[in-house]
């Protein structure tokens, strides 16, 4: 059986102190949420990876459409400055992992897919900020690459409550597994899990056609 990790995305200064530029309101509501599940996750001893965007002063590698933001923002989420930094409560501690994006997918261009095979693990639990955009992209590119996925619901935020539950639900029906922290936390060391790779494979073997010895 593999190991489950907990990631922890875009929890930094400028999506989540009041009045920042790129604010995500509720996201201090939804740090709390995450300190809860990763101070659990840390007891258990499960890898932690916390995700985030750097971007370069130059503006050289923001997003299309983000850049106006960033442009009118001046110096936001740049490597070095205060608005990049993770949020006090939950900043890394040594042993845990760092992955620095700049799309908003985890996975897009990023080595956290290989991170997490070396690690062996076969399972997440995602949290941060926003639902729709990296929360969202994240879930899906995980989905595609065969982990299975836990999205914490109360760990999780978006400008609105409606468009969270709507995202929520989305991702509910692509079989996404939705847990509040509490569950989540009442869970571990185990997690629950489908074991739909090893099933698969176990459906592949029952049903492997066994090919006629070439004729010559």
């Amino acid at each position: 059986m593999g190991k489950t990790a907990f990631l922890i995305i875009d929890m930094q200064k400028d999506f989540c102190l009041p009045g920042a530029p790129f604010e995500v309101f509720g996201a201090m509501k939804v740090s709390e949420k995450i300190k809860e599940a990763l101070d659990a996750c840390r007891a258990h001893g499960l890898p932690v990876v916390h995700v985030f965007r750097y971007y370069r002063a130059d503006g050289s590698d923001v997003e299309l459409t983000r850049y106006d933001g960033f442009v009118k923002a001046g110096t936001s989420l740049v490597r070095g400055t205060e608005s990049a930094k993770i949020l006090d409560n939950l900043k890394p501690v040594d042993g845990e992992y760092l992955v620095i994006k700049q799309r908003w997918s985890a996975f897009f261009l990023t080595e956290l897919d290989l991170l997490l095979r070396r690690l062996g693990v076969d399972q997440i639990v995602v949290t941060g900020v926003q639902t729709p955009n990296c929360i969202r992209g994240t879930v899906w590119d995980a989905n595609s690459l065969d982990y299975e996925v836990i999205v914490l619901t109360d760990g999780t935020g978006a400008k609105t409550d409606a468009v969270h539950e709507a995202n929520l639900f989305d991702m509910k029906n692509i079989g996404i597994q939705l847990m509040s922290t509490e569950e989540f936390v009442s869970s571990l060391p185990d997690p629950p899990r489908g074991n739909q790779v090893a099933n698969i494979r176990m459906d592949i073997e029952k049903k492997k056609i066994v090919p006629e010895p070439a004729a010559y």
